[in-house]
């Protein structure tokens, strides 16, 4: 089992979104399963979008990985937005020391996430 805890999240102009203030948890399996929970501050227990509900966001179900395009797809079993629900997330990532770090491997998506494997 892989468990990584948050080290920062940025949106498209790489401004951190209150990354000192959110914590969470990422973890992937050996057998090919992954789970991500984040929890944002009380100053976003209002935030709701595509991924967050509440100022939460959490998801899990099963993982594939392609190393030669360096990306991970989450399938998603479960999730606290409902639309997310039987879809795949894929995700581009990169290892930098101890971190790893995720990006939407979307075009229209300019976010990154930083994991430290602890």
């Amino acid at each position: 089992m892989q468990s990584n805890r948050l080290v920062l999240i940025t949106d498209a102009d790489g401004r951190s979104n209150h990354a000192a203030e959110i914590t969470g948890t990422l973890i992937y399996t050996q057998d090919g399963h992954m789970s991500v929970q984040l929890m944002y501050p009380p100053s976003a227990a209002a935030l709701s979008n595509d991924y967050v509900l509440n100022g939460y966001e959490a998801s899990f179900g099963r993982y594939d990985i392609d190393q030669a395009a360096h990306t991970v797809t989450h399938h998603v079993q479960g999730s606290i937005t409902h639309g997310f629900v039987g879809k795949d997330q894929t995700r581009v990532y990169k290892f930098s020391g101890r971190q790893l770090i995720i990006t939407s491997a979307r075009p229209d998506e300019h976010w990154s996430v930083i994991w430290e494997h602890y």
